[in-house]
This record gives structure tokens, C-alpha cells and sequence, in this order.
């Protein structure tokens, strides 16, 4: 609960981000040259210098999402796409995808890789070998 105004607010409960999937997400995102894990304010993201790279966490409707930086056609996509996909209120660059059983991990895999490079300074993002386009 919380106090603002002399009224009381119930904050509904955000999940902890389970293990199996966080581990998961560590697999490919700490392979990243320089790319290092933090608690955010919900959830954990991972970060390149001071730009991040990628933030899970669990929502108040109890699943969760990752978000990423993005190239401008796949902006316009994951825009029109619908769930799982979804587009960002803040930034130009920022979507996200819900996480759950039906996730395809190779299309994430190459998403996570794309939001490193587009974040990372150009010398680290030139190390990186890109995943071949799945869309």
C-alpha cells in the first residue's frame, strides 16, 4: 500500500523474474562484450556502458515482458504486430515482446543481439556476430 493525498493505494504484486528464464536470458545477454546485469527498479536489465541493452520483468497481470531497442522497420512491426509484440510509450526505439511458453528464442536471440549493437559503442558492436534475420 501506499499513502499520497491522505488516500490509500493498493500497488498490485509484480512477479519476481523465475530463475529458469532469467538464467536463460544470462546465456545470451552476459556473452555480450562489456554487457553487464543490474537490479532495475522492477525486475533486472542489462546494460552496455551506461545504455540499456534489455529490462525483463514480471507485470502486475502476472506476465512478463522484455523490452529492447530496435531498428526502425522493426519498430513499425512489432507496432501492428499484437501479442506478444508490442511498441513502447518512451523512446523511438523501444518494443517488447511477452515471454511465455510460446516465445521463439532464436527470433529473441537475434532481437537481444540487434538491441546490443544498436546500443553498444561501434567498436564493441563490430565484435559481435549477428544472428541471420528469422523474419
Amino acid at each position: 500500500m501506499s499513502v499520497a493525498s491522505g488516500r490509500v493505494f493498493v500497488v498490485a504484486e509484480r512477479p519476481d523474474v523465475p530463475a529458469k528464464l532469467l538464467r536463460r536470458l544470462r546465456k545470451v545477454l552476459d556473452a555480450l562484450p562489456d554487457c553487464e546485469i543490474e537490479d532495475a527498479w522492477v525486475g533486472v536489465r542489462w546494460r552496455v556502458r551506461q545504455q540499456t541493452v534489455a529490462h525483463v520483468a514480471g507485470g502486475e497481470d502476472g506476465k512478463f515482458r522484455i523490452t529492447l531497442r530496435a531498428e526502425p522497420d522493426e519498430v513499425v512491426a512489432f507496432e501492428h504486430l499484437g501479442e506478444p509484440y508490442f511498441r513502447c510509450d518512451w523512446g523511438h526505439n523501444v518494443v517488447g515482446l511477452i515471454l511465455d511458453e510460446r516465445t521463439d528464442w532464436d527470433e529473441l536471440v537475434e532481437l537481444l543481439t540487434d538491441s546490443y549493437c544498436i546500443q553498444a559503442p561501434a567498436k564493441l558492436a563490430d565484435t559481435v556476430s549477428r544472428p541471420e534475420k528469422s523474419r
